[in-house]
């Protein structure tokens, strides 16, 4: 039964927020133009609107991402200047995005703790319990521990939604947060909504869906082409009015006419006894001019069985199309497959939207041996203006479009590969009306000529209207199929609801999920290359020891742990480069140059405070450095590797500047300080590892760490976020070439005199060193004690080539081979959280 939603007294209330004459551009293109809306609080205020009508730009203005150009925001009384992200968060702002605001390296805990304030954690006892009890309350049954990159995708929006709720916000805004969740989901989602108007909130609900709109909303307003149509309360306007108001005319059918059955037809597309990853002994079959439905509560096996008829997953079974039986492999040469998560799977973020629609179809453009660019243009243009695609152009960035926009190419470049089957995961998910009923006529097209198409939604009602036979999925087993007038909503709810009770296998199969999660949780973490590393150093050491007893003498224990602390340290300072994403390949350079401008001041003739000014130099030149390498890569726009590369060279250039031959004799008292020992360890080695120690500790518990991270995994949603991402990446070089400044400091004492040739080989060690130790190239994640251990087997397998009595090449065939290992090992542990998303 559905909950009566409640009218709340609102209208003499003050509203929480007013939008008033917002406009925003984007080049040529107008977003927005003279929009103003008040939102109440206590009220549920729909949103809606055709792709590209500026309903998310709005609600980026309202929640601090979107700077407008002209107009004004004002929030519960006062006129805000420059709302940010940030300030959003402390005036009690939060929003849901279409596309969720998470960082994939991080695990669901932290990316609670980078969005939610300590103090919002404390209702439950322990920071735990709470997170745990604000997951449930919105249905998720992610661990806390789990890669939010492997959790699926209605999960992440789970995530999403609880990070909002947490802040008990006094603005809370849904961006199309039902696309990807199944009914019970729904259900439970708009039961949270509801509490939240009841306790005062002003609640802004973007959606395609008016069914949504009419159980849950108060006033709607509606956008078309940047401007606001209209503000009204549900109650005084008909789905007609609506549908006039958001397309600006009138839509003559929502779904086409469905194709008549015939049991004596041959079937286009056979299915028998399909069996794979998440779902069993699946079988169906369609004829000519029909469309399957996959339905079933989210998560039981509907993406599994598409993944296996597209080719992207091996299967036990039978499929046949027309009259060839297809393999794994034919059925992924020639399939054409719509995914759910069209950011992740769909699109290629970083090519032009004429690319994105071309790329599986390029067999059609050629002439001869090459693609004409001219055939090309013509037929993706034709296709995407069927499918009315609202972008600036065809060469701009397939980012530059809305959600719904996106999702229309995705399926223009399904169509234009001309595939033997059409498989769609959710194909309407986060589209308009108006496009909803464009894509459906095309489905039924493709049906009609011939190709199968199968349907998996989680939206029964839309299974309803479009297709003529469904199949019900619980637990990866059919558990009803439905065909003419039995496809209803109800019998699909009614039979994905009511079968629960479990087989044998799959009480089994649930079993052993639970403790391979377990597994893998552990394998997918960041100390498991830590452990690796250990085992090959501890097993390493054992043998050379058998070939030689001289290894564990004390003079080699100096020895190597002072080669480790001069190492260690600049590798600690590249592991927070590559943590937010980037990386330094002037850490060499920099401690060669700062050896020789210690050269000049710590001498045996130097003075106490001569030696101190020196030191500050050192120190201020390193912090400068790093301060330019931030500065370049954010201000000046430089890529990571462009500017550290640029610095590479100025400071080698001035080294030699400095010095053009090794000159200048270090004072034996500075050497003596900082290569004193206790026993045979260095006092310089003990401080790198309590430093590592600390700054790992820094890394999974404080603010700054997760910050970090946070950066590295995913920049735009860390500034969703309040992240001060600029801020975050200039620091963290500046940090990096501190770091530097202290294996300087070892170096100089190793050395003993300022060389300007020296150093320069510690920028590959170090990033060997930290590719060993676990840390990923593309930021995110990683370990300070992984580093360390990873510049311990460096400076060892150097050591063992003199121990085993092997030439210097086989310290490089080493450290090439461990690299290559650590590659592999690492990227297929890792590797499983995508195959278990899936």
């Amino acid at each position: 039964m559905t909950e009566q939603k409640e009218q709340a007294p609102v209208a003499l209330a003050r509203p929480t927020m007013i939008l008033s004459g917002i406009s925003k551009s984007y080049g040529a293109v107008s977003a927005l133009s003279d929009v103003s809306i008040e939102l109440l609080p206590g009220e549920v205020h729909a949103l809606l609107g055709e792709n590209g009508a500026g309903k998310s730009t709005l609600m980026g203005v309202a929640s601090g991402t979107t700077q407008p150009d002209t107009g004004t925001v004002e929030v519960g009384g006062d006129v805000i200047s420059a709302l940010d992200p940030a300030m959003a968060g402390r005036l009690g702002i939060a929003i849901v995005h279409q596309h969720p605001a998470v960082l994939p390296d991080l695990t669901v805990a932290e990316n609670i703790r980078v969005a939610v304030p300590r103090e919002h954690l404390q209702f439950a006892g322990d920071e735990a319990s709470a997170m745990r009890q604000l997951l449930s309350d919105v249905g998720s049954t992610a661990h806390l521990e789990d890669r939010v990159a492997g959790l699926s995708v209605a999960q992440k929006h789970l995530l999403e939604l609880a990070k909002a709720l947490a802040l008990r916000p006094k603005l809370l805004i849904l961006d199309e947060p039902t696309a990807p969740l199944g009914q019970d989901a729904v259900d439970l989602l708009f039961d949270r909504v509801r509490t939240a108007a009841r306790s005062g909130t002003a609640v802004v609900y973007i959606t395609h869906r008016l069914a949504e709109v009419r159980e849950l909303a108060d006033r709607v307003t509606v956008l078309r082409d940047g401007r606001n149509r209209g503000t009204v309360a549900v109650g005084d306007v008909t789905d007609d009015e609506l549908l006039a108001m958001i397309v600006g005319r009138e839509l003559e059918y929502t779904f086409p006419p469905k194709h008549r059955i015939r049991e004596d037809e041959r079937p286009v597309l056979d299915v028998r006894g399909l069996t794979g990853d998440g779902f069993s002994d699946v079988s169906f079959s369609a004829g000519r001019g029909e469309i399957i439905g996959i339905a079933g509560v989210v998560g039981n096996g509907q993406e599994g069985l598409l993944r296996a008829l597209a080719g992207l997953s091996r299967f036990d079974g039978d499929v046949r199309i027309g009259e060839d039986d297809f393999s794994v492999r034919r059925l992924h040469d020639s399939s054409a497959y719509m995914p759910a998560d069209r950011h992740h799977e769909g699109l290629m973020m970083t090519m032009s939207v004429r690319e994105n629609a071309a790329v599986a179809g390029l067999e059609r453009f050629r002439i001869g041996r090459f693609v004409s660019r001219r055939r090309e243009a013509e037929l993706v243009g034709a296709e995407l203006t069927g499918l009315n695609v609202k972008a600036p152009s065809m060469e701009a960035p397939v980012t530059a479009l809305s959600g719904g926009n996106q999702q229309k190419v995705v399926m223009a470049r399904a169509l234009l590969s001309q595939p033997a089957i059409l498989l769609a995961d959710e194909p309407t998910q986060g589209v308009d009306v108006g496009a909803r009923s464009e894509i459906y006529r095309i489905l039924r097209e493709v049906s009609g000529a011939g190709v199968p198409v199968v349907v998996a939604s989680s939206d029964a009602k839309e299974l309803e209207g479009l297709c003529d036979r469904v199949i019900v999925l619980s637990r990866g087993h059919v558990v009803a199929t439905l065909s003419g007038e039995e496809v209803t909503e109800e019998r699909m709810v009614h039979a994905a609801v009511a079968s629960t009770t479990l087989k044998k296998e799959d009480q089994e199969r649930e079993a052993s999920s639970a403790r391979f999660s377990s597994l893998r949780r552990r394998l997918e973490g960041d100390y498991a290359p830590v452990a690796i590393l250990a085992a090959v150093m501890v097993v390493l050491a054992a043998y050379i020891y058998s070939q030689n007893d001289r290894y564990f003498l004390p003079f080699n224990i100096t020895s190597v742990t002072l080669l480790v602390s001069a190492l260690g340290f600049i590798a600690l300072g590249q592991t927070i480069a590559l943590m937010v994403g980037g990386i330094d390949l002037s850490v060499g350079p920099l401690a060669g140059f700062l050896v020789v401008v210690g050269s000049f001041f710590l001498l045996d003739e130097s003075s106490g405070a001569t030696m101190v000014l020196g030191l500050l130099l050192m120190l201020g030149a390193a912090a400068l450095t790093g301060a330019v390498n931030g500065s370049l890569i954010r201000f000046g726009k430089f890529t990571a590797v462009a500017a550290t590369l640029a610095t590479y060279i100025a400071l080698q250039g001035f080294s030699f500047l400095l010095r053009d031959r090794p000159e200048g004799l270090i004072s034996r008292s500075v050497t003596d300080v900082i290569t004193y020992t206790v026993g045979p360890v260095p006092v310089a080695f003990i401080l790198l590892v309590l430093i590592a120690v600390a700054m790992e500790y820094l890394l999974r518990r404080s603010r700054w760490g997760m910050q970090l991270r946070a950066v590295g995994s995913n920049e735009e949603s860390s500034r969703r976020l309040g992240v001060a991402t600029t801020r975050t990446v200039v620091l963290a070089f500046v940090a990096v070439s501190l770091f530097t400044f202290l294996g300087a400091l070892v170096l100089l004492a190793q050395l003993g005199i300022g060389d300007p040739a020296q150093g320069v080989g510690y920028t590959l060690s170090s990033i060997t060193a930290v590719v060993l130790g676990g840390t990923s190239l593309l930021g995110g994640r990683g370990s300070f004690i992984g580093t360390l251990l990873g510049a311990g087997l460096i400076v060892q397998l150097l050591n063992a080539t003199t121990f085993l009595g092997l030439t210097q090449t086989w310290q490089y065939i080493f450290q090439g081979g461990l690299i290559v290992i650590a590659a592999v090992v690492y990227s297929q542990i890792r590797g499983t959280r995508r195959s278990v998303a899936h």
